[in-house]
């Protein structure tokens, strides 16, 4: 090999290993590389893509990271329908526990279409939402996710579970307004408990019929002897 073969040689090799190094100066930040996060996807059928399927917990659970809880959630992901009719989205199941349905503006729906050629993201702000009651969930693991479609069928995923903070502060459940227990007061003595305790505590007067009966019969037990002795005398004229 001549020496001008070798030197050219020599130089491609320094400039693939430039290439590379340059690279990683510039940094592995999503915005350098372009990438997303890795969340679940999956697809159903020759139309249907589901992307970023997302398990959205509260910001803040009893439970803490790792550990399993019953916590409510909501479920988000983009659906896209590249098929020339619509499609409906009848169900989405967390685990055992079944997601009830809300279109953009908060009102209960139970289906959720996909227009034909478009996309829907469920999720968000001003988005349809998924929103489950109760599952038990362990924050920072997975979750196993299942989609029914009206035509297309049934398709699942193993979903990440994050907490309603960062990217998904404005995904997770809302919480539920409970009304407030009214405080019980216990009632005030009424006046008329008082007047009645006052007059129990009254001396009882004596009936009148007893008095005067015993008064009447002393003095017809007085007037009884006076009579025999004035009546005697005359029997004896």
């Amino acid at each position: 090999m001549s020496r001008s073969l070798r030197r050219g040689a020599i130089a491609a090799l320094v400039l693939a290993a430039i290439v590379p190094l340059s690279a990683c100066a510039a940094g592995n930040t999503p915005d350098t590389l372009e990438i997303k996060p890795d969340n679940a996807a999956t697809s159903l059928g020759d139309n249907l893509r589901l992307n970023n399927i997302v398990v959205v917990t509260p910001a803040r659970t009893a439970a803490g990271a790792g550990e399993s809880a019953a916590v409510p959630a909501t479920v988000t992901v983009n659906i896209s329908n590249t098929g020339q009719a619509p499609e409906s989205l009848k169900s989405i199941t967390v685990g055992d526990a079944a997601a009830t349905f809300t279109d953009a503006k908060g009102a209960p729906v139970n289906e959720i279409v996909i227009p034909a050629g478009g996309a829907v993201l469920i999720g968000g702000p001003e988005q349809p939402n998924a929103r489950v009651a109760s599952a038990k969930l362990s924050t920072g693991g997975f979750a196993t996710t299942n989609f029914t479609f009206a035509v297309a069928g049934k398709v699942g995923a193993e979903a990440a579970v994050q907490p309603a903070v960062g990217l998904y502060a404005g995904f997770g459940p809302k919480a539920e307004v409970l009304p407030s227990a009214s405080p019980v007061v216990a009632p005030a003595p009424s006046a008329s408990g008082s007047a009645t305790a006052s007059a129990s505590a009254t001396a009882p007067v004596p009936p009148s019929g007893s008095a005067s009966a015993p008064a009447s019969g002393a003095a017809t037990a007085t007037g009884t002897p006076t009579g025999t002795a004035s009546s005697s005398p005359a029997a004896g004229h």
